[in-house]
């Protein structure tokens, strides 16, 4: 309050102030060994101040009297340089306060409360569990967890305390060929990060599920290279959700659009907003992704953003056709002429005290399709297929558009019955093209989280945590090429 009231007073037509309280927590392990043990913790204040339709940011991690008010004055002077530059004033989209908000990621354990000791032994045990399998020779596994306690205030008259949790319990197994030749890896996928506690890690088995896992590495060390032509891909949850990552929650961030951030990921195709809002088919009619910041469990999930805005969710693309960008306060004007929106949909994070907020991507998802279809349903509906799990390596251009795309394991799926298995395979394709070609979509009982922990964005950089759900998914006729062949 005190920061408000300097940067106020110094003449800031609005100001915002953010005390955050970050604890991360990495332990990792290889083998019989520790090799990774971090616990950093770190407090500070952020202020921003609008002066003359411009921004000013100042962060220390101080949080004394005297240095908050001066501070904070140095957000307004910085601010009214800027407004020198200022062609377009910025306008923030109105917003309700709340002077009483309140919210904590809903929880069962809390990560911190658990002893290092009981962390590494189940690491430990797990790692164990891989080495049985003959073949598996080399294995890592980790835990990361992070807790951001932030209180926003703002001039508006919000005043809000949330308590955010990430949970993260991942293992790689490696397989080496008898004679050296090969070596091949299989990780955890399927164990996605989450916005819960340690009850995740629990329920994650690591333990029960590594021998599985080594099994399938040593697997792919005789697995059938795959032959290079066009296939049906059933993609597993566990992998598409990062196509959509790529393709879909990335170009619908509306500075991407604009041409205001290119940083990591480019721009996008999806440009300009009136042209392609309400007419771009970015799929078939059964394609629905919604963007939300509500979803229990998930990464991007929040009471409110880092502006004080209430979490939202809403329609990305509905029955194929793109209708919505994310936004943030200062973004809804540019569109709202072409939505009808006149309210920000809440994008807005910092990952830390020392860095500004801006717009970040919520958790984006393709909903189920209204059959109640698993993946057995549509691998029993496809004659010459590939089945994918996991997410691999994969790249994609600076608008969007052409992309690649590997996975964990593979399996050919000839007449409705899933095969051998494969390896050395990577689809290659078109966005619009791409999912157009979504011909079959699973059900609710599909449906899973993905997601990732560390989504970068912006200079100086900033990691967003972010979920994307989905369930199972077809896609007819796409280009699949062998990653080891020669030309």
């Amino acid at each position: 309050m005190l920061a408000l009231d300097a940067a106020s007073t110094a003449g800031a037509s609005y100001v915002d102030a953010r005390v955050m309280q970050v604890r991360d927590q990495r332990i990792g392990t290889r083998e019989e060994r520790v090799t990774d043990l971090r616990d950093d913790e770190s407090i500070g204040i952020a202020v921003r101040a609008l002066v003359g339709g411009a921004w000013g940011f100042v962060a220390a991690r101080t949080l004394e009297r005297s240095d908050v008010v001066r501070l904070a004055r140095a957000a307004g002077d910085q601010a009214r340089g800027n407004s020198a530059a200022v062609r377009d004033p910025v306008q923030l989209a109105p917003v309700d306060p709340d002077p009483n908000g309140e919210w904590h990621t809903p929880i069962g354990i809390d990560p911190f409360a658990v002893s290092l000791e009981e962390k590494v032994d189940l690491l430990l045990a797990a790692n164990a569990e891989a080495l049985r399998v003959p073949g598996a020779r080399f294995v890592t596994s980790s835990m990361a967890f992070v807790r951001l306690q932030t209180t926003l205030a703002s001039t508006d008259g919000s005043v809000i305390e949330q308590t955010l949790y990430r949970t993260w319990p991942t293992l790689t197994v490696t397989a080496v060929a008898s004679d050296y030749a090969d070596f091949q890896s299989r990780s955890s996928a399927e164990v996605a990060p989450m916005g819960l506690g340690y009850e995740h890690v629990q329920a994650a088995r690591l333990g029960e599920r590594a021998g599985e896992w080594a099994e399938e590495a040593v697997q792919k060390l005789t697995a059938t290279p795959v032959d290079p032509g066009d296939y049906d891909l059933i993609l597993d949850p566990s992998h598409l959700f990062l196509t959509i990552h790529e393709s879909i929650g990335h170009p619908t961030e509306l500075d991407r659009a604009l041409g205001f951030e290119a940083n990591y990921a480019g721009t996008s195709f999806l440009a300009p907003p009136e042209q392609v809002l309400g007419k771009f088919r970015y799929g078939p009619e059964i394609m629905n992704v919604l963007a939300d910041r509500t979803q229990r469990g998930a990464l991007a999930t929040v009471g409110w953003d880092d502006e004080g805005v209430p979490a939202d969710s809403w329609s990305i693309i509905r029955d194929g056709v793109f209708v919505d960008y994310q936004t943030t306060r200062e973004q809804v004007h540019w569109i709202s002429e072409h939505t009808g929106v006149h309210h920000s949909h809440g994008c807005s994070f910092a990952q830390s005290w020392d860095r500004v907020q801006f717009q970040r991507m919520p958790n984006v998802s393709l909903l189920p399709g209204h059959d109640d279809y698993v993946i057995d349903d549509l691998i029993a509906a496809t004659e010459r297929g590939i089945l994918i799990k996991g997410r691999g390596s994969y790249s994609i251009d600076q608008q969007r558009l052409n992309f690649q795309f590997g996975g964990q394991v593979f399996y050919e799926i000839r007449n409705g019955v899933v095969g051998g298995m494969l390896k050395d395979v990577a689809y290659q394709g078109r966005t619009p093209e791409f999912w157009n070609s979504l011909d079959m979509l699973g059900g609710r009982r599909s449906y899973q989280l993905g997601g990732t922990f560390y989504d970068g964005k912006g200079q100086p950089a900033q990691s967003n945590p972010v979920s994307h759900g989905c369930p199972a998914a077809r896609f007819g006729g796409v280009s699949v090429i062998n990653t080891t062949a020669r030309g």
